[in-house]
C-alpha cells in the first residue's frame, strides 16, 4: 500500500512538470497494443483525462488498422499492404471512413467521457480540417493519401471550449475524394500547425533501441542531426523509419520534442509527460 507521504511525494515531484505544460498543447498518436488491450486502453484514457483536467491541451489522434481488418474480413475482402501502407480502392476507402470516423472515433469519445473527461470527434474531412492529394509512389496505392494543409481551426475551437478532440485520419482532396492517411503522418501534420509543445507517438516497442534485440539498449535522446547517421547504421531500419521521420519533421516545423513510447506500458503517458526521467526515446 503506498503511504500518504509517498503520494504526497509524488504529486510534489510531478508539479513543476505540470507548471510547464500548462495550457500548453501535446498531441498524442494513439495505436498499437494500447489500441486493442482493454487493460491498456482505460489506462491512456484515464492518463489523458487527468491531463486535461490539469489544464493541458491533449489532441488525441488515432488510427485504427485492426478494426478495419476485421470489417473488411466480414465483408470477404483481402487485406493488402505496400511497404507498409493499406492498398486503399473505393471499396477500402469506404470502410476505412465508416470504422475510423465512425466505430473507432465514437468509442473513443464514449470512454474519455465515462473516465469523466470531456471530449469530442472530428475527422479530417470535418472543416476540410486534413486536405490531402493521392500519395506518389512507385506501386498504386489507390486511394492513400499525403496531407498538404492542415487547418486546425476545428480542433482549435474544440480546445477553446474546454473539449479533448479526437481526430480520425481521413483526408478530404479539393475534388471532395477522400483519402486514407497515415496516423503517424497526420499527427505530426498536426502538431505541427498547432505548434504542439509535444508530439507523442505511442508503439509497440519501447523506443530506439541500438540493439534492437535487447530492450535494455534503448537511446532516450537522439538529436535530429544524428538521424541520417543511425539509419545509415542500421539502429534506425524498417518500420521505425517512417514513424522517425514523422518525429522529425514536426521538429523541424516547430514542435518542442517528439517522443516515441512504449504503449505496452501502462500510464506511459503520464510518465513520459510528469516525470523527470520520462519514457521511450525523446527527439529534439
Amino acid at each position: 500500500m503506498v503511504s500518504d507521504e509517498l503520494r504526497a511525494e509524488i504529486l510534489m515531484d510531478a508539479l513543476p512538470y505540470i507548471q510547464k505544460y500548462n495550457n500548453k498543447i501535446v498531441v498524442v498518436k494513439y495505436g498499437g497494443n494500447a489500441m486493442t488491450s482493454e487493460t491498456l486502453k482505460d489506462a491512456v484514457m484515464a492518463d489523458i483525462v487527468l491531463l486535461s483536467l490539469i489544464g493541458i491541451k491533449v489532441v488525441l489522434v488515432h488510427g485504427g488498422g485492426p478494426e478495419i481488418n476485421e470489417h473488411l474480413q466480414k465483408i470477404g475482402k483481402e487485406s493488402r499492404f505496400v511497404d507498409g501502407l493499406r492498398y486503399t480502392d473505393q471499396e477500402t476507402m469506404d470502410v476505412v471512413q465508416m470504422v475510423l470516423a465512425g466505430k473507432v472515433n465514437k468509442n473513443l469519445v464514449a470512454h474519455l467521457e465515462k473516465s469523466g473527461g470531456k471530449a469530442i470527434g472530428l475527422c479530417g474531412i470535418d472543416g476540410s480540417m486534413l486536405q490531402a492529394e493521392k500519395k506518389a509512389s512507385a506501386v498504386d496505392l489507390g486511394f492513400v493519401g499525403t496531407v498538404t494543409n492542415v487547418d486546425a481551426t476545428p480542433i482549435l475551437n474544440a480546445l477553446d471550449q474546454g473539449y479533448i478532440p479526437v481526430v480520425s485520419t481521413i483526408g478530404i482532396g479539393t475534388d471532395k475524394q477522400t483519402y486514407n492517411i497515415n496516423a503517424d503522418t497526420a499527427a505530426a501534420k498536426i502538431a505541427a500547425t498547432l505548434q504542439a509543445e509535444n508530439l507523442i507517438l505511442m508503439s509497440d516497442i519501447k523506443g530506439v533501441l541500438r540493439d534492437y534485440t535487447d530492450e535494455n539498449t534503448l537511446i532516450p535522446l537522439v538529436q535530429v542531426s544524428e538521424v541520417p547517421s543511425l539509419v545509415k547504421q542500421g539502429i534506425i531500419s524498417g518500420g521505425m523509419i517512417p514513424k522517425i521521420e514523422c518525429c522529425v519533421e514536426a521538429i523541424r516545423r516547430g514542435v518542442k520534442r517528439s517522443i516515441i513510447i512504449d504503449g505496452r506500458t501502462p500510464h506511459s503517458i503520464l510518465i513520459e509527460l510528469l516525470s523527470k526521467d520520462g519514457i521511450g526515446t525523446m527527439f529534439s
